[in-house]
């Protein structure tokens, strides 16, 4: 098994344990290339997520799977979106910071 598959398989599994934690239910889950974005869900439960973060920290890919996993109920960013965040992951915005430089360095 190849370093990537192994990864691949690591993060559906942390996708799967914060759905389950969180109350989600995953229709599809995905790992591809994405040329702009570093996932994408649709209210009927389908995720992807970008391939390039299997290359980053385990706390990016926590920040990105629970982004995404609100979106399947909070559309936006506002209070209520903000305020799941920081219930599930305390101060994100920490790594929030980390993402937006490092995808300013491949930009």
């Amino acid at each position: 098994m190849t370093e990537n598959r192994r990864d691949k398989n690591e993060f559906k599994i942390r996708v799967k344990e914060f759905a389950e934690k969180m109350g989600f239910e995953i229709k599809t889950l995905a790992i591809r290339p994405m040329k702009n974005k570093w996932a994408s869900c649709s209210t009927d439960g389908n995720l992807n997520f970008n391939i390039e973060l299997l290359d980053m920290e385990k706390e990016i890919w926590d920040y990105v799977i629970v982004h995404e996993l609100l979106h399947l109920n909070v559309p936006n960013h506002g209070k209520l979106w903000k305020s799941l965040m920081t219930a599930y992951l305390g101060d994100y915005e920490v790594i929030e910071k980390a993402l937006k430089k490092h995808f300013s360095k491949t930009a």
